[in-house]
């Protein structure tokens, strides 16, 4: 068996999770200035999003939305902020089958999220952005008696693994806030401890 094939099988436990292995394993730490914000503008759907992101997503529109594109600011005024996708989920809606509504253009070819900047700027309240885009590379699935916590690889990200692996972070640590927002500091505390005995399992 291959250590692929046993990442797949092996899982973290704790409580209703099962958190894949990537997150003690994997080093990561985002280095926008290589991968330049793709994960805003690639893919052939939007974010997903809970019926009351989408209030907010609404409610925080007027703030944001001079920072968006002409194309974006057509979409949403033809179909709103959000849209069903072919799976049944409730996403974001996307401009030309692909780049978020919510993504501005930086400097440098860099995109941003609109509304996290805004939430920088103390604009949005306690809204930073949809929790899914707060967890990306992360992404959750719903099972009837738990939810699995996995790591999205693709090649957009390999400047962040090769950053994280400069740094000395690893994916559970880049991710603490994110995951602590989900999940609660309690469940955060004891992920960390089984990360560490998994890594300390690695050097012995």
């Amino acid at each position: 068996m291959t250590n692929e094939d046993k990442n797949e099988e092996i899982m973290i436990e704790i409580g209703n999770t099962l958190v894949s292995l990537d997150l003690a394993e994997r080093f990561f730490c985002c280095d926008l200035d290589q991968c330049l914000g793709q994960c805003c503008i690639e893919g052939d759907a939007g974010a997903p999003i809970t019926t009351a992101e989408q209030r907010e997503l609404e409610r925080v529109l007027p703030i944001v939305e001079q920072q968006l594109t002409p194309q974006a600011r057509r979409v949403i005024g033809e179909q709103g902020v959000s849209y069903i996708d072919e799976e049944g989920d409730l996403v974001t809606s996307i401009v030309g089958g692909r780049d978020c509504v919510f993504t501005c253009h930086a400097p440098g070819g860099k995109c941003l999220c609109a509304i996290d900047s805004a939430f920088r700027q103390g604009l949005t309240g306690s809204f930073r952005k949809p929790i899914s885009c707060y967890l990306y590379p992360l992404r959750l699935t719903e099972y009837p008696s738990f939810t699995a916590v996995n790591y999205h690889r693709w090649k957009i990200c390999r400047s962040a693994e090769a950053n994280g692996r400069r740094l000395g972070i690893r994916l559970y640590q880049f991710m603490k806030a994110p995951l602590t927002e989900r999940f609660g500091k309690e469940w955060y505390d004891e992920l960390v401890q089984a990360c560490e005995a998994i890594i300390e399992n690695e050097i012995d």
